[in-house]
């Protein structure tokens, strides 16, 4: 074969200098000579198409004379079934339950602010006070009159336990006393709005009003207060995935910024869809013992939402598809050492993960599969096995 194809070559090679014996190639460049040059193109083109064709003559005619150069050679693997997991991949935002910007219930002057930025406070500390405009000198002068009500009716109450007095009079004084009592706790409620306390145990991250500014209930924000210990993320999960990503499924997270994963579980799964984007949210908790999870954050999750304990994997490159649009792959039968016939199997694919897809129905486990020459071989064509 080697020999044939090099006297080929020599023979184009003397086909094509024929007509000029002294004129090369480079001769017939140089002479800037359009006609000529693209008079020789054409003749290497002819030539070049004719070697072709006498090579694919000779290439044709081995095959038939050797019975060797018939058989395809081919590589194979054996199907073992093996635990599948797929997954899926989404981007979400960390948040937290405890992510809180701080508005006063009093309006006045911010007359004292007991903390600063990054400090750590615990629920019910004071943050700051909010000057009461005198409410706590009119509080001073209703007790006064709390105290005389009260005298009065624990006296009221005495006498007409002892039939002394008219019901009237004790009802009266029972009254004013209570009355009185209920006028100093509204104001004692008005005054406890001025005192600013933290609402959960978390850090200041921001000192958002300074001491000294007159603020308003709901338009001035005082403080951001943020609990970095109950972190998770909220994904938007497609519709199509509701069957089978639920709560208690396993969920693999990566922080590309911090170049952190973890391991965790769906928290929460949302019962309702969003008709706009055809979406529903699942929560995922995030540990964050080092705190170095801040939130809004991005993360990568894959969720295992599907998982056969014995599956049947192949490479998708083996896969082939016929006229009907079913898909197949070639098994080996009838092996004898490193011979082999090669049988046609349609087989019904399921899920993918990376270059590998289970295979639902049409294979078993053992059967041994063609790999590489898969696509040149045809049903009940012998085959020879490379052993590797």
């Amino acid at each position: 074969m080697k020999h044939i194809f090099t006297l080929l070559i020599a023979m184009v090679i003397l086909a094509s200098c024929g007509g000029n014996k002294k004129q090369s190639i480079e001769d017939i460049i140089a002479t800037n000579n359009l006609e000529q040059i693209r008079e020789k193109k054409s003749q290497l083109d002819a030539n070049k198409q004719q070697l072709s064709l006498q090579l694919e003559q000779l290439e044709a005619k081995i095959k038939e004379l050797d019975p060797q150069e018939k058989i395809p050679l081919i590589t194979t693997f054996t199907i073992k079934e093996d635990v599948f997991n797929h997954y899926i991949e989404l981007q979400g935002n960390v948040n937290t339950k405890q992510n809180l910007v701080i508005y006063p219930e009093f309006a006045g002057v911010l007359s004292k602010v007991y903390v600063v930025e990054g400090q750590w406070v615990t629920k019910g500390k004071i943050l700051a006070k909010i000057d009461d405009g005198g409410l706590s000198q009119q509080v001073a002068q209703l007790q006064i009159q709390v105290d005389l009500a009260k005298t009065t009716f624990e006296r009221q109450e005495r006498l007409w336990e002892q039939k002394i007095g008219s019901e009237i009079q004790y009802l009266q004084a029972k009254s004013s006393y209570e009355a009185q009592q209920k006028a100093v706790n509204q104001l004692q409620e008005q005054i406890n709005k001025t005192i600013v306390r933290a609402p959960f145990s978390g850090i200041i991250d921001d000192v958002i009003t300074e001491q000294g500014s007159v603020v308003a209930p709901g338009q001035s924000q005082l403080f951001r207060i943020v609990n970095l210990n109950n972190m998770y993320i909220e994904v938007d999960v497609p519709e199509r995935y509701i069957s089978n990503v639920t709560s208690g499924k396993n969920v693999h997270v990566s922080f590309p910024i911090l170049g952190k994963t973890m391991n965790t579980k769906i928290r929460q799964a949302g019962s309702y869809i969003n008709p706009i984007n055809r979406t529903f949210k699942i929560e995922v908790p995030v540990p964050n013992k080092d705190k170095s999870i801040k939130p809004n954050l991005t993360a990568r999750l894959k969720i295992n939402d599907y998982t056969s304990e014995k599956a049947i994997l192949i490479p998708q490159s083996i896969i082939s598809e016929n006229a009907k649009g079913q898909q197949y792959v070639y098994t080996i039968i009838d092996k004898n050492d490193n011979k082999a016939s090669a049988k046609r199997v349609i087989i019904e694919t399921g899920k993918t993960q990376g270059d590998y897809i289970e295979v639902l129905s049409g294979l078993k486990n053992g059967d041994e599969i063609i790999q590489e020459g898969a696509r040149s071989v045809k049903d009940e064509q012998e085959v020879k096995i490379l052993i590797n």
